[in-house]
């Protein structure tokens, strides 16, 4: 999955066209390898994300916010899930929507539950999977939450943070897969390049 995480501080969702013109470029060489390939355009583009998917035939977009309403460092973001569907099917309707419930740095409204949240995003926001991550970038995610949102979803759900050598295998013995980044990095430091034994070691380990 490709992201603009070097863009920070983001744009809470419409980031300018030179980031999606940039996206683009960038998603189209990874994919030229002929590996499935997605792309978040961050803070919460959706239809950046998928004007993008639609030039380069990728095969998912991750939303942070499809439904519902978070509070974020950017300022309340509200979901599109409505427009996001429908520009979906007129641009690219084979592209798959992977959806945050209670996405990283974000805070949910007063009295939405966890459960709440993900019986809403799996039965009325049109996402194909569910990610479940910890308070921040890096940050574990909460086995229970993991557990709590897999009963309540008939989606693959995915864990968005956290994922280690060390916890891979217990995480995919309740979810059907991990979006890896800090721990793949030198110092497991989000920023830094890719230390490709630290990659090569979360990998054995989620094949044992």
């Amino acid at each position: 999955m490709v992201e603009n995480f070097g863009d920070a501080p983001f744009f809470a969702d419409d980031v300018p066209k030179v980031s999606i013109a940039a996206m683009a470029l960038a998603v189209a060489e990874v994919a030229s390898v002929g590996l499935p390939t997605g792309v978040n355009v961050l803070r919460n583009d959706a239809l950046g994300a998928l004007a993008v998917a639609a030039a380069t035939e990728t095969s998912f977009i991750r939303v942070n916010v499809l439904s519902g309403m978070m509070y974020t460092d950017q300022g309340p973001i509200i979901g599109q899930a409505a427009h996001i569907a429908r520009t979906r099917h007129e641009l690219c309707p084979a592209t798959a929507i992977i959806a945050d419930v209670f996405v990283k740095h974000a805070t949910p409204p007063a009295g939405l539950s966890l459960v709440d949240a993900t019986n809403d995003l799996v039965e009325r926001a049109g996402a194909d999977a569910v990610v479940v991550s910890g308070a921040g970038t890096g940050s574990p995610t909460d086995l229970s939450d993991l557990r709590s949102v897999a009963q309540h979803s008939h989606l693959p759900v995915y864990v968005g943070s956290g994922a280690t050598a060390e916890t891979i295998a217990e995480i995919l013995s309740i979810g059907d897969g991990a979006i890896v980044g800090s721990a793949t990095k030198i110092d497991g430091i989000a920023t830094n390049p890719v230390d490709p034994e630290r990659a090569v070691a979360i990998v054995r380990a989620a094949s044992l």
